[in-house]
């Protein structure tokens, strides 16, 4: 028995870690998708804080968050502040703790994409700071954390973070936008909708594949287990459902802009398959992989409506991450509701209206603060000539940039 308990043991830290690494993964792909639906001008200053919001996010989850999260204390807030057993040491808690804080980091990359090309970095960073140490935990404490906030949310289901993740970054995501305001030249005064295409469109495919591979982690980990027939039964499951919800997300979006605009967008396809994937993380673990493939193309149908409406908005996303993942995070946990007898809708409702209310307004304070603190946005003459430039003095691609001749 005792022999059979650690095999479980050593299986299930396994596959924490290695979803965990997968998930890891996923921050190289909202790098490399971001790079290639922003304009050159503006490569460094991404791919800075891709990297940098990795660092900042697994410092101040490992400090404050996950006990936020997973701490004791009271229904609306954890404990914090170095009580949990990961963050004293305790080795049984440390896989978990590496598979939680990927996540988180995953939240924060959502923000980066959407306020791209007009954003300062240190007011930025610090807004990651208090995400990852504060928000996203806080309402994690609630659902992951088993609280419920005193009932308000009890009977939910987001099985690997629908709502929980994504539409949190969505949400955090969309109240920057709003105070930032638009990148010029983006809306004319006409009402026009001026499209500004992406720098590298090879960079943000590749993206993509990379997101699809690290969410086999996120979604397949979320079992938290592979020590039983059982959990590697559900795993096989999880993933299957994941990937064909990914391809009904991308198929859906190909027919679509082909439909509408006589050519198929790939800039939409990618995003199409990456609504997929959203859609499907609240649930994967329940449908068959028809059903899957459908809450997929639904998705995906979704991000095709989507972006034009956010543009219709004048809310400005660069590369389409509030349609991706704050529409399909909403969408994915309704679809829980609506397909599984087991879950009420009305619960679903509850739990994505309390967590978007609280993300969003205590998101758009901090952001204001910041703006009235140490300004968001950079200036006109900056935004011109690119972040890249005026804030880290450096070119991704200085052999193309002209130089004088001496």
């Amino acid at each position: 028995m005792e022999s059979f308990a650690d095999a479980k043991y050593v299986l299930d830290t396994i596959w924490l870690l290695i979803s965990g690494c997968l998930v890891m993964w996923m921050a190289a792909g909202f790098a490399m998708l971001e790079t290639g639906l922003v304009r050159t001008k503006n490569t460094t200053a991404i791919l800075t804080k891709n990297i940098s919001l990795y660092a900042v996010a697994c410092v101040a989850y490992y400090v404050i968050g996950y006990d936020l999260m997973y701490g004791a204390g009271n229904d609306f807030l954890g404990s914090g502040f170095l009580t949990s057993s990961a963050s004293d040491g305790d080795h049984s808690g440390l896989s978990d703790f590496f598979f939680q804080v990927v996540f988180v980091a995953t939240a924060a990359s959502i923000v980066s994409g959407t306020v791209a090309e007009r954003i300062k970095f240190w007011p930025f960073m610090v807004f990651t700071l208090i995400l990852t140490a504060f928000i996203y935990p806080i309402q994690g404490h609630w659902s992951w954390g088993g609280t419920n906030l005193f009932g308000l949310i009890e009977g939910f289901n987001d099985f690997a973070g629908s709502t929980i993740v994504h539409s949190v970054g969505g949400w955090a995501a969309l109240a920057g936008a709003i105070l930032l305001g638009a990148r010029k030249g983006k809306y004319g005064a006409d009402g026009r909708i001026n499209p500004i295409p992406g720098a590298n469109l090879p960079l943000a495919t590749l993206g993509t594949f990379i997101l699809w591979l690290g969410w086999f982690g996120f979604n397949g980990g979320s079992q938290l287990a592979l020590g039983s027939r059982d959990d590697a039964n559900a795993i096989s499951a999880v993933i299957a459902n994941t990937n064909i919800a990914a391809c009904g997300g991308a198929l859906i979006a190909l027919i679509l802009t082909q439909i509408l605009y006589k050519k198929v967008d790939l800039t939409m396809v990618l995003n199409g398959a990456l609504s997929g994937l959203v859609a499907i993380t609240a649930g994967p673990d329940y449908p068959s992989m028809g059903l899957a493939l459908i809450i997929g193309g639904i998705g995906g149908a979704l991000v095709v409506f989507a972006v034009p409406l956010f543009d219709k908005l004048k809310i400005d996303d660069p590369v389409g991450a509030l349609s991706v993942h704050l529409v399909n995070g909403i969408w994915g946990t309704l679809a829980v509701g609506i397909f599984n007898s087991d879950i009420s809708l009305f619960a679903q409702i509850k739990f994505i209206l309390v967590v978007g209310v609280f993300t969003f307004f205590v998101s758009f304070a901090v952001w204001y603060v910041l703006k009235l603190t140490m300004g968001i946005r950079v200036d006109e003459e900056e935004e011109a000539v690119g972040v890249d430039v005026k804030e880290f003095g450096l070119h991704a691609y200085p052999e193309f940039v002209e130089r004088p001749i001496h």
